[in-house]
């Protein structure tokens, strides 16, 4: 058999097995999964895995069984994932390339400004749909929580010169402009003296469950994290697309192989 051959026969198994984890780990979220968020999840990865296990299944059969058809169903597959992935990080990098938190004055922290983002991302948290879903996986996952339980003996200055995250900074603390009264991280008395047009101060509520959730600046805070790992997911892109491609050059020549072996290639 040829290198080629072996080659895409290979990977294709190394494919299959990996497929394997992927295929349990959505299923066990769909059984397991305690919130909304993680159930969400599960058909996703239920199809990522079954996608992935038949596409190998594919090319190692048509590779190392000599199946031209199967083995051209492959290289059809391959090169529209390529196609696909390509406009994908394009498109990655065309929605992340606005918007940058404001650095404030003796803060160890940015202010964040939903009007600075790409209109396409603001669409999708304006939505009261998406941001209620949003919302919850935020709240499920403990996100201010856990800011709370961290800064709890902070001093209104000492919290001022932390350096927090966007979420915490977004949805966990009101606005600074809007003049309220440190009592906890996540506890501040409305002082009614302090007229302000921002929005954001009158969505504050104590409540746990509601603090910044509903504000501007929540969302603003998740696009800036949106597009920190959208910028990141797509350099990763770049090296598994120039994988793909050199996979795919190799499954010709497999394919080429085949044609000869099987009597259609004419020399």
């Amino acid at each position: 058999m040829r290198v080629s051959n072996n080659l895409v026969g290979l990977l294709n198994f190394i494919t299959f097995l990996l497929s394997i984890p992927i295929v349990w780990a959505g299923v066990w979220l769909s059984k397991q999964g305690s919130t909304e968020c993680e159930k969400f999840l599960d058909k996703p990865v239920i199809i990522l895995g079954v996608f992935l296990m038949l596409v190998s299944l594919a090319g190692l059969i048509g590779a190392c069984c000599r199946v031209s058809w199967l083995l051209w169903v492959y290289l059809l597959v391959m090169f529209l994932l390529i196609v696909v992935l390509f406009a994908v990080t394009i498109f990655a990098f065309a929605v992340t390339n606005k918007g940058a938190g404001k650095v404030l004055s003796n803060r160890g922290y940015k202010e964040y400004k939903l009007g600075d983002y790409s209109q396409w991302l603001q669409k999708r948290v304006n939505s009261t749909k998406n941001w209620n879903k949003i919302k919850s996986c935020l709240i499920d996952s403990k996100v201010c929580s856990t800011f709370r339980d961290k800064y709890a003996n902070d001093t209104i200055q000492t919290l001022y010169s932390e350096n927090l995250s966007a979420l915490q900074a977004g949805c966990c603390k009101p606005s600074d402009d809007c003049g309220f009264t440190y009592v906890t991280p996540i506890s501040w008395t409305n002082n009614t003296a302090t007229v302000s047009s921002n929005p954001d101060c009158s969505a504050w509520q104590n409540d746990e469950k509601v603090l910044c959730f509903n504000c501007q600046s929540c969302k603003a805070g998740l696009l800036d994290n949106i597009k920190s790992n959208w910028k990141k997911t797509a350099i990763v892109n770049i090296v598994f697309l120039i994988f793909l491609i050199v996979v795919y050059s190799v499954g010709c020549c497999a394919f080429r192989n085949n044609r000869m072996d099987n009597g259609y290639w004419k020399q």
